[in-house]
């Protein structure tokens, strides 16, 4: 049901990352990498490595590694809202990704500046694959809290609903009923609004996740993706 949905879509979600599908054995120097950070070959020039260390939970040579595979995928260090939707399109060509996609890259766009940076990448991904529960669950608060006032309302899980099910396309085994949205939205809601007042706020989405087996499983998952 709708754990299993979760645990599928992030599996899904991460090959996007493109550190994630490459080797990760650097095929350059390293010497090369670290003058990259110096010399800030891309347009949009990254923060120093250091400061990056201290703000995420990557080893020096796991930022440099994505960095590369960053620079390599957004030679000009951006990645704006239609580039971010057309590469995760790549990897749900039977569906409609655009939807969800677009929740995805509010997420890392933290400065709301319509791009994404190495730097908002990087800081997105050490809380998807380093952070603690606390952290990784307050950040998927966050994707489903749509206009950020602190509660999920049914309209709001509706909507990021749909567009799930627009991403996995019309193709899926079994095939999914056109109810199947809203079903999934009502069970969330019976599990998740502890006090039945219509909203799930951050406490009640937190005390619920952990108390599921499943969830926290696939929250192990993503320990060991790099």
């Amino acid at each position: 049901g709708f754990v299993y949905f979760k645990k599928n879509m992030k599996q899904r979600f991460l090959k996007l990352l493109p550190c994630c599908h490459v080797d990760s054995t650097p095929t350059v120097r390293q010497n090369s990498i670290e003058e990259d950070f110096e010399l800030a070959t891309v347009c949009c020039r990254p923060d120093s490595l250091e400061k990056m260390l201290e703000q995420t939970k990557f080893t020096k040579t796991e930022l440099q590694i994505l960095y590369r595979s960053f620079k390599n995928e957004c030679p000009t260090g951006l990645v704006n809202e239609e580039t971010f939707k057309l590469i995760y399109s790549h990897f749900f060509p039977h569906g409609d990704s655009s939807a969800y996609a677009h929740l995805l890259f509010e997420a890392f766009d933290k400065h709301k500046n319509g791009a994404v940076n190495f730097e908002d990448f990087v800081a997105g991904l050490s809380i998807i694959l380093r952070g603690t529960v606390t952290d990784r669950l307050c950040w998927a608060f966050s994707l489903y809290d749509l206009n950020k006032d602190g509660c999920i309302t049914k309209e709001e899980m509706n909507d990021i609903m749909k567009s799930i099910y627009d991403l996995m396309g019309k193709y899926t085994y079994p095939c999914m009923k056109d109810s199947a949205p809203r079903e999934h939205v009502e069970s969330f809601f019976q599990k998740m609004d502890r006090n039945n007042d219509g909203v799930v706020t951050m406490e009640e989405f937190l005390e619920s996740c952990q108390k599921d087996e499943a969830i926290m499983e696939s929250m192990q998952m993503l320990d060991h993706v790099i």
